[in-house]
């Protein structure tokens, strides 16, 4: 039997395309009503296209466009033939300290992993040389890499090191440690500037995170210093339907002025 929950009032006067936007809308609200009470939960498979028709009484169609929009939402995670699930909530990093992903990663109890794209030695590009207190053209590392949670992208890693004070980060083996591990055992950080935005990715980008071009992210730009010398300039890019961004802290007592 069909509910009749969805079902539009008929003798209200309507325009010929609001009818389809107020019923796919309620359809979006059906299931966000129906995961905050706790019925879905994360991770849980919700039922099928057909059994969302024949339970709500709208068309394919218009649960089809609330499934897709909900999941480019980041509440639910869409597998091409196995099914549409609830999605885990987003993990969220701090912006107070350099946290590392792959701890954060195993504290939730998730799988971590890493996928190397790049480990060279180049010519700095001007924004980078800049950043990093040095010479136009001036020779620097960089290193991109992919951090995964149950094997989902979730940051984009693209950092470039000052060679005069990391000499041997070229020669690390990174598939055994994260850069992020080994520079701070090697240099301690004593300054450290945080920047956030938010923004589409490159194609290049998108593709790194399994990702559509127009999905949104966000990016967190870093630099480190040690003993007032610049020592990294890195942007970590994460796609904002998996990842966000926070922190919490106790204020200093403010101070009485005269």
């Amino acid at each position: 039997m069909r509910s009749a929950a969805l079902r539009t009032n008929h003798s209200a006067p309507a325009s010929r395309h609001a009818e389809p936007l107020a019923r796919y809308a309620r359809v979006k609200e059906y299931i966000r009503s129906t995961i905050q009470s706790g019925t879905w939960r994360a991770g849980d498979r919700i039922p099928s296209e057909l059994s969302l028709v024949d339970t709500l009484g709208v068309s394919r169609m218009t649960i089809n466009r609330a499934l897709r929009e909900l999941a480019d939402e980041g509440l639910l995670t869409r597998l091409s033939g196995v099914g549409t699930f609830v999605a885990q909530a987003k993990p969220q990093s701090t912006l107070l300290m350099i946290a590392d992903i792959g701890d954060e990663v195993r504290s939730r109890g998730h799988e971590y992993s890493c996928t190397h794209v790049m480990l060279a030695r180049e010519a700095a590009p001007a924004h980078v040389s800049t950043a990093l207190g040095l010479e136009p053209g001036a020779s620097v590392y960089r290193i991109i890499c992919v951090h995964r949670e149950n094997g989902l992208p979730v940051q984009l890693e693209d950092r470039y090191v000052n060679p005069a004070v990391v000499p041997e980060f070229i020669d690390q083996d990174f598939t055994r440690t994260r850069p992020s591990e080994y520079l701070m055992s090697i240099v301690p950080a004593h300054e450290i500037e945080h920047i956030v935005d938010a923004g589409l990715p490159t194609r290049t980008e998108a593709q790194w995170l399994e990702i559509g071009p127009e999905a949104p992210c966000l990016t967190l730009v870093r630099r480190t210093w040690s003993s007032g010398v610049a020592v990294t300039f890195a942007r970590f890019v994460h796609p904002g339907s998996r990842y966000r961004l926070g922190c919490r802290f106790s204020p200093d007592t403010p101070r009485s002025q005269s």
